[in-house]
């Protein structure tokens, strides 16, 4: 029965012999049966068993995701529409499907497994890519790997997978392994990098795969490529690991394998990236290559981005500093001989952007001493590649502004170690240094010519030492001579090294040497022009080419300091076959002459009245300018191509200013702030053709025209884009920082204003400043406010400025120059200046909140301070309210850079500033009457911000307040107040004190007019002269207009002598004495017809002494000379000049009779009048006259063996003499005295001369003197007019005279006793370097002893 239903139902088949479908069957089986669960689970362990049996493993494993999945995590199962137990199934049973065939196979599950999921890695990494050189996945291959690997983490969670095995079995495949494959491995916690990277059998391969595969991820990140943001985790995850592994100390690194092997091979991925970079930027590599962006993205794993996460500092110090030996010391295939050959092409803006960006990124973790140390370290144990060394020194000094002292320091160390033991590596280290940095400017690094002069130029230099020393020194320099640039070459020739006499034979030698080898260049030392240009790289130029710019340089100096440029003078004197060959011509170039004469027209006239320029090559130059005037249009076209010319420089400029603006609003591009500040400085010469050394034109002072201020269109420009630039970054920087936090870039911009560029920024300002200052925006006010503070800052590196008077002679400060720009006369003028004043104070309160108030002090000009005082005072009634505890806010700067600023309640906000507040405790901000008066008389009052009623109640506040006395505007008011004033004192003050006075002081004014007349310029030009004479008219408009008891005075009261009241006042007449011949007869007569009593004592000393110099030029007896001896001299010497010239010698032999001081202040007074014969055309002395008197007093004093060298070295600390006639004598007169010291020359006496022990020092001293004023053209005043040369043939012009002089001490140094040398070393070392050839006679003289040898060493004990 069985059997015949069998067939019958195999064959599915119906009653009717129809074939039943499957689903017939299971239907009737399920009618047929009931419900088991026991059945259920057999059927399924009899289904599992089938599957076993006949699926693919490594198929299954790819098919896990199942058809329901349609999302992928890197971090959790796969969330799929089924439920979750959907994936858990899917890896339970492939997990028990391994297990089943490993059992079969009878091996451990594990390794199974790992073998299984390597092969399923392996297919997915093969699938078609997207690139040639792929390391990322695509979506698909993501989605896959992301499946897969959630089934081998539920393997590792159950013991069913082995570490060690996988990593084996991916080696296997890793010529189709992908890098990013790799990753996610390590971040899903298969296998971390660490344990696969130290499984590879052979480090060297495994370092080769990484290096390529890191530089196809570096590429495809920089191509921007679909999934950037995983390439970077990549790149991130990969560094940081190298990096720890390879650079930490002590590493414990627990695996399978040996764990020295991770820092090796860490260290090795790490040095061939560094070297391929290297290797390609050595090579030249094109912009935007592939090699270009491989090598720009790896240069961006050393910022702070990518290894921000690494937390130890010291890893990441070690690995900067590994890397850093390796740029200094890979491949060094230059020879220190190419280095000097080379060097100039490696300065900081000519090195490629992605090395000077890695050095940037350098700098970030190392410190400069660091960084200096490091270097040091390298150069003396390792040999270097010197482009990478030279280089790196320049980003050095460009990036720290404290690296020149640590290199200083270490140059210094060097030189010394090379002469102390000859070695010349450290001698050629020294110099390749120097060089390197000097190539980077002024504000860098000291120019090369100023360090080979210190170095060398003087007694103290490192050859000093012994002969050894010197023949080292001579040998590496001729050794150099080969290599050497021939501007390096002039330097050597133009500043020698200073050699004793007797080995003078060793230089001769080295500069023929060196004149040979410019001859060979075809560089000749005679036309070589007057300014070097050390940072050039092109060949030297022609000398009517460098003549050229030559004259533009000349020019532009004359124009800044007002005289002959110190270089030219020299070149008319030592290199004069360049001077008229070359310089002249270029310099006298026939041109249509402008209507106002130029600067190039008042350098030529300058040169001319100092006899620079013979007579008929000026008369043709002159000849040639009216001829030119008949074609005006040459002119133009050479102006239109000379702007042609400056366009594209201007416009690479520009380009530099856009960029820095770019990365003011951007806090990842801090870094690169000075790198961009180096390139406008660079770009910045390129406009204005500054290519030379900048620190070979000193400029010691700036010469300003402040009412006047003129530019040339070219600076204009340049300067105008300069001044735009800071302040459109000061107002970007502001938008996203206060200034405290907007880093260094406001001094780094400031910089690149300093050195030869400051004359014109200055001269811009003043145009700004004080001729359109009101005219400016906000934004211009704030921006230019700052940078007056940042010059401030830099106030002790930078000259003086000379405005003209009432200025002092020795200029002005950079911060009181403002303070001169600002003017308080008009309404418009005052708001200007208030808001100037607001924006500057403010800015320097925040910038330097954190430091000391001298800081703060030093920033700002007193006066600045002063005028905000005095302005808020003056036109806010609530800054004369008393101020509370709430009003000491705090200071915010936001309020002042958005276009609305108010600047009132800006002003207000500063006023009642808590650290504004303790900075006008300080003295000498404090506004005193003396600065409240003058400001208020340089307001006009019909242009006044207040009206009179508004001035008046002014006024009167500023009496009645604690803070400023009171005051009227306009002289005839203030005059006015003024006799009110001293009438309220009279009747108001003690009546034991005299009016106007203290116990031990005169009355105020007299203090304040001396004041004033010492602030003058001490010059002797028309303008100084009238502006004296202007003061003094207004001092004796002042003094007559007060009562008489303000000038001697008032006793009325107090019953006391009126003689014992005047001491003020004469000692102010004193030191004036030009008024006394016309104001004593007005004082005496005033005085006997108001008053009864006696003369005062001051009035009748003076009498005395006229009536001293009366009797002693009459025929009687002359009487003695009163005390005191200078005052009774005076009279004297004003008496003698009215005596006729036949006359003055026989006048002069009573003198025999007199005191020895009263000769010695005659003799004093009778040089200043032979100076002042010669400074003065109009003078009521005639110079032969002055030359006689001075000749016939000297004279005297020689026949009565009287010391007179002491005139000749005055000094305040001298309480005697200096003291005394240093006031009463002008500054140009006392500068002066080496001129009329060798005016005399022929007066001195030999034998004392060599007798007083002091004559030697004081002549020398002279001498160097004398030919320092010649150099800066000071001697000029003193030659003779035109028109009075005729009459001046007995006396020699300054060229004479120093030649004289110079011959007379050649030939008194060799007869001078040993005694006579003291001390002398110390003025050589001061001036010794105006002429090397006395200065060598006197160290030889000094030197001599019968067994001097320098050969023989110091004895030290």
């Amino acid at each position: 029965m069985s059997d015949s239903r069998v067939p019958n139902s195999a064959s599915g088949q119906g009653p009717g012999g129809r074939r039943r479908s499957w689903a017939e069957l299971l239907a009737g089986r399920v009618k047929r049966q009931k419900y088991n669960p026991e059945r259920a689970q057999k059927l399924k362990e009899s289904a599992v068993r089938l599957l076993r049996r006949h699926q693919d493993l490594n198929a299954l494993l790819l098919e896990v995701e199942g058809p329901l999945c349609k999302k992928l995590s890197l971090s959790k199962v796969i969330d799929c529409d089924s439920s979750e137990a959907c994936a858990n199934h899917s890896s339970s049973f492939i997990g028990s499907a391994l297990q089943d065939q490993a059992s079969r196979l009878g091996v451990p599950v594990g390794i199974l497994s790992a073998g299984m999921v390597a092969s399923s890695v392996g297919q997915i990494c093969t699938a078609p890519a997207e690139t040639s050189h792929p390391v990322l996945l695509t979506v698909e291959q993501r989605k896959k790997l992301s499946s897969l690997l959630e089934f081998a983490q539920y393997l590792l969670a159950h013991s069913m997978f082995s570490r060690l095995s996988f990593c084996q079995e991916l080696w296997k495949i890793q010529s189709s392994l992908l890098l990013e494959a790799v990753w996610h491995l390590h971040v899903q916690g298969i296998v971390s990098l660490q344990e696969l990277l130290e499984s590879h059998p052979d480090m060297h391969a495994v370092g080769s795969w990484l290096f390529r595969n890191l530089c196809c991820l570096c590429e495809q990140i920089e191509a921007s490529c679909q999934h950037a943001d995983v390439a970077r985790a990549m790149l991130s995850d990969f560094v940081q690991m190298f990096v720890l592994r390879g650079f930490q100390k002590n590493s414990d690194l627990r695996r399978t394998v040996e764990p020295e092997k991770m820092p090796q091979v860490a260290v090795d991925v790490l040095q061939r990236m560094l070297i391929f970079a290297l290797d390609a930027l050595a090579a030249g590599v094109q912009e935007e290559s592939s090699t270009h962006k491989t090598v720009r993205c790896w240069f961006g794993v050393f910022s702070g981005h990518t290894l921000g996460s690494v937390i130890s500092t010291d890893p990441l110090k070690r690995f900067f500093s590994h890397t850093l030996t390796q740029i200094l010391t890979h491949s060094p295939v230059l020879k220190a001989s190419d280095a000097v050959q080379m060097q100039r092409e490696w300065s900081f803006a000519r090195t490629h952007p992605l090395l000077t960006a890695l050095y940037r990124r350098i700098f970030v973790m190392l410190s400069p001493e660091e960084l200096v140390g490091h270097l040091q370290e390298v150069l003396e144990t390792q040999e270097v590649h010197w482009q990478r060394v030279l280089s790196f020194v320049s980003a050095l000094v460009v990036c720290f502004s404290e690296a020149q002292q640590l290199l200083e320091g270490w140059v210094a160390h060097l030189m010394a170690q090379a002469f102390e033991s000859c070695q010349l590596d450290s001698m050629v280290t020294a110099f390749l240094v120097v060089r390197q940095a000097a190539l980077e400017g002024p504000s860098a690094f000291l120019s090369y010519a100023d360090w080979f002069k210190a170095s060398f130029g003087s007694t103290r230099g490192y050859h000093g030492c012994s002969k050894k020393a010197l023949v080292f020194l001579f040998t590496f320099l001729s050794d150099l001579v080969p290599f050497e640039s021939p501007r390096y070459l002039q330097v050597h020739i133009l500043h020698p090294p200073l050699v004793p006499s007797k080995y003078r034979s060793l230089l001769t030698d080295y500069i023929s040497l060196a004149k040979t080898r410019l001859a060979d260049l075809k560089v000749s030392i005679e036309n070589m022009g007057l300014y070097e240009d050390l940072s050039s790289a092109g060949d030297m130029t022609e000398p009517h080419s460098q003549a050229l710019q030559d004259v533009e340089k000349a020019v532009m100096v004359f124009e800044h300091t007002g005289k002959i440029p110190i270089t030219v003078m020299e070149a008319s004197i030592f290199r004069r076959p360049y001077y008229v060959s070359h310089f002249l011509p270029a310099l006298l170039t026939p041109r249509v002459l402008p209507k106002i004469p130029d600067s190039r027209v008042a350098f030529i006239e300058s040169l001319k009245r100092a006899d620079k320029i013979p007579p008929s090559l000026y008369s043709t130059y002159c000849q040639a300018c009216s001829a030119a005037e008949e074609k005006p249009e040459d002119a133009t076209l050479g102006v239109r191509a000379e702007s042609s010319s400056a366009e594209e420089p201007l416009g690479q400029l520009t380009a530099a200013l856009g960029e820095l603006r770019a990365s003011m609003t951007d806090p990842s591009q801090r870094d690169v702030i000075s790198a961009q500040v180096a390139v406008i400085s660079e770009r910045l010469r390129a406009v204005l053709g500054h290519n030379e050394d900048d620190s070979s034109i000193e400029i010691s002072k700036i010469q300003l025209s402040i009412n006047t201020p003129r530019l040339e269109p070219r600076e204009h420009m340049a300067v105008d884009l300069l001044l735009t630039s800071f302040c459109q970054n000061l107002m970007a920087a502001s938008s996203v920082a206060p200034p405290e936090r907007q880093g260094p870039w406001a001094t780094l911009f400031m910089r690149t204003m300093c050195g030869r560029v400051l004359p014109a920024v200055l001269t811009r300002l003043c145009q700004l400043l004080r001729h359109q200052g009101p005219s400016l925006s906000a934004p211009h006010v704030l921006g230019l406010a700052a940078l007056a503070v940042h010059l401030g800052e830099s106030r002790s590196a930078l000259p003086k400025v000379d405005v003209g008077p009432p200025a002092p002679d020795a200029g002005l400060p950079v911060p009181a120059l403002f303070d001169s720009l600002l003017t308080c006369r008009t309404r418009d003028s005052l708001l200007f200046c208030l808001k100037f004043c607001t924006a500057a104070i403010s800015y320097s309160l925040c910038k330097f909140s954190s430091q000391s108030r001298d800081t703060l002090c030093s920033c700002l000009s007193p006066g600045l301070i002063k005028k905000f005082q005095f302005l808020v005072f003056r036109l806010f009634s609530e800054a004369r309210q008393p101020l509370s505890q709430e009003d000491a806010a705090s200071l915010s700067w936001r309020p002042l850079y958005l276009p609305s600023a108010d600047w009132q309640r800006a002003a207000l906000s500063l006023w009642t500033h808590r650290t504004f507040r303790e900075l006008l405790k300080e003295e000498d901000v404090h506004l005193t009457y003396q600065d409240w008066l003058h400001l208020e008389l340089e307001i006009q009052p019909e242009a006044d911000a207040l009206s009179d009623t508004e001035r008046s109640r002014s006024y009167d506040r500023s009496e009645n307040s604690d803070f400023v006395f009171g005051g009227r505007t306009g002289n005839d008011d203030i005059i006015s107040r003024l006799q009110e004033m001293v009438a309220d004192l009279e009747l108001q003050q003690d009546l034991s004190v005299p009016l106007g006075h203290t116990p031990s002081q005169g009355h105020f004014l007299f203090g304040i007019f001396r004041r004033r007349l010492q602030a003058l310029t001490s010059g002797w030009s028309v303008a100084a002269s009238l502006q004296r004479q202007r003061e003094l008219l207004m001092y004796k408009r002042i003094l007559l207009r007060l009562p008489s008891s303000v000038l001697c005075g008032s006793s009325f009261q107090a019953e006391q002598p009126i003689t014992a009241r005047c001491e003020q006042f004469f000692h102010l007449v004193n030191s004036e004495m030009l008024w006394w011949p016309s104001l004593e007869p007005v004082l005496l007569c005033r005085w006997r017809r108001h008053c009864q009593s006696p003369l005062p004592r001051e009035l009748q000393k003076m009498q005395g002494g006229r009536q001293f110099a009366s009797d002693f030029l009459s025929p009687e007896a002359a009487s003695p000379a009163p005390n005191p001896d200078w005052l009774s001299a005076a009279a004297l010497h004003f008496a003698i000049q009215q005596v006729r010239d036949e006359n003055v010698r026989k006048q002069l032999k009573k003198l025999d009779c007199q005191r020895e001081e009263l000769l010695v202040f005659l003799f004093f007074f009778s040089l200043m009048g032979l100076l002042s014969s010669h400074l003065t055309s109009n003078s009521a002395t005639d110079p032969l006259k002055a030359f006689h008197i001075c000749a016939a007093i000297l004279e005297c004093l020689e026949k009565r063996k009287i010391s007179w060298l002491a005139l000749f070295q005055l000094t305040e600390s001298d309480l005697m003499l200096g003291r005394l006639l240093l006031r009463v004598a002008p500054d140009q007169h006392t500068r002066l005295l080496p001129f009329a010291f060798y005016s005399l020359l022929s007066y001195f006496h030999e034998d004392g001369a060599i007798r007083e022990e002091a004559f030697l020092h004081v002549a020398v001293d002279m001498y160097l003197k004398l030919v320092q004023l010649f150099v800066a053209g000071d001697t000029s005043t003193v030659s003779p007019p035109a028109g009075r040369r005729l009459e001046l043939q007995g006396q020699d012009n300054p060229v004479e005279l120093i030649t004289k002089a110079r011959l007379f001490l050649l030939q008194l140094i060799p007869r001078c006793p040993k005694k006579s040398f003291s001390h002398m070393a110390e003025l050589l070392a001061d001036h010794g370097d105006c002429d090397p050839e006395v200065s060598a006679a006197l160290q030889s003289r000094q030197q001599a002893a019968p067994d001097a040898d320098l050969y023989q060493e110091p004895h030290l004990f």
